[in-house]
C-alpha cells in the first residue's frame, strides 16, 4: 500500500518506524513546521521531521492544510491511505477524502472519552484506572469517527504522563500493520462511538498550581498527570518549586501544613509526601537532595 504519513512529536515516530518496518510504502511525511525551542529559541524540526529525513523520505510541512494547492498536493500522491498520530492540524473534508481509504488517526484514549488535545494527561488526572489506544476513521469532527482497531490498557498507579505515553505510544504502533491488512482485504468492521462524549481540553499552565484543599489521592493524579510537562508546582520557602512525584500517606493538619521533616504536606484529605521535585532554574532532584538547601520548619503553611 502507498502510504501518507502524518504526525509530529516523538509520540509519532515508533507508529511510522512500524509501518516502513513492514513493507509500507511510505511516499511522503507531513508534519508541523519547525518551531522555535529551548534557551536559544533556534528552529527545531520536529521528531517525526528529523526520524523521516534520516529514513530518506519526502517531508513536506504545511502551515495550513486549508490551502488548495496543499490538498492538490496530497490528491496527486494517489494514495491508498493516510495515517495520523498526533499531526496537531484539522483536514478539511477535502484532504480527508484524497487518499482511497481515507485518513485513518491513532488516538490515545478510549473514545469518546477523552476527545482532544491532552488524552493521557487527562486520564491520569481524572484517576482512570484503564486507558487505551484506537484507530479510527477520520471524519469532520474532533475525534467523532467509527472505530477500527482498540487495545485497552491499564493506568499503574506510579504512572506519570510521560511514562504512559511511552506504553501507548510503542502498544499503537504495532496495531497500524494489523489495521492495514485488515483495510486491504476488507477485514476491518467499523464501530461507532458510543456513550457520553468527554473532551480532554488542552492543558492550561493555570490549572498546573497545586491547591493543598484538595484530597492527596487527587493531587497525587495531578502530579502525576502532568510530570514531566508543564510540571504542577507549589511554592516551598517563598519559592516555586516543581513537583514530578508524590505519594498520598496519612496524615492530618490544616491543609499546607508541613507535617515532618521529609515533606509531608497535609492535604484537604490525607497528606502527600513529596518525593522528586525541582526548583526554578534547576535539574530534578529528589526530596532529601532539596532539603538540603532550604529551610523548611514542622507546621510551617505552603500556599
Amino acid at each position: 500500500m502507498n502510504v501518507v504519513f502524518m504526525g509530529t512529536p516523538e509520540f509519532a515516530v515508533p507508529s511510522l518506524a512500524e509501518l516502513l518496518a513492514n513493507g509500507y510504502n511510505v511516499v511522503r511525511v507531513y508534519t508541523q513546521p519547525p518551531r522555535k525551542s529551548g534557551r536559544g529559541q533556534k528552529l527545531t524540526k520536529s521528531p517525526v521531521h528529523q526520524f523521516a529525513e534520516i529514513m530518506g523520505l519526502d517531508v513536506h510541512t504545511p502551515e495550513s492544510f486549508r490551502k488548495s494547492k496543499v490538498i492538490d498536493g496530497l490528491e496527486d500522491l494517489n494514495a491508498d491511505v493516510a495515517c495520523v498520530v498526533a499531526y496537531g492540524q484539522i483536514l478539511p473534508q477535502r484532504a480527508l477524502e484524497a487518499p482511497s481509504y481515507g485518513c485513518l488517526n491513532l488516538h490515545a484514549s478510549l473514545l469518546p472519552r477523552w476527545r482532544g488535545a491532552a488524552p493521557v494527561q487527562r486520564a491520569i488526572m481524572a484517576g482512570d484506572q484503564q486507558t487505551g489506544v484506537q484507530i479510527q476513521q477520520m471524519e469532520k469532527g474532533l475525534d467523532t469517527g467509527d472505530i477500527l482497531l482498540s487495545e485497552t490498557v491499564d493506568i499503574r498507579n506510579t504512572d506519570t504522563a510521560a511514562s504512559l505515553f511511552d506504553r501507548l505510544s510503542r502498544i499503537g504502533a504495532g496495531m497500524w500493520p494489523r489495521c492495514l491488512a485488515a483495510l486491504e482485504r476488507g477485514g476491518l468492521k467499523p464501530t461507532p462511538q458510543e456513550g457520553e462524549p468527554i473532551y480532554a481540553h488542552k492543558i492550561d499552565k493555570a490549572e498546573a498550581r497545586i491547591d493543598w484543599s484538595r484530597p492527596a489521592r487527587e493531587l497525587d493524579w495531578h502530579i502525576r498527570g502532568l510530570s514531566p510537562f508543564p510540571g504542577a508546582w507549589c511554592e516551598i520557602a517563598g519559592k516555586r518549586v516543581k513537583v514530578h512525584l508524590a505519594r498520598p500517606e496519612e496524615g492530618q493538619g490544616q491543609a499546607g501544613e508541613v507535617l515532618d521533616d521529609h515533606l509531608l504536606i497535609a492535604c484537604g484529605e490525607g497528606a502527600l509526601r513529596l518525593t522528586e521535585v525541582q526548583p526554578a532554574g534547576k535539574g530534578k532532584m529528589s526530596a532529601e537532595d532539596f532539603l538540603r538547601g532550604v529551610t523548611i520548619n514542622i507546621g510551617d503553611l505552603l500556599p
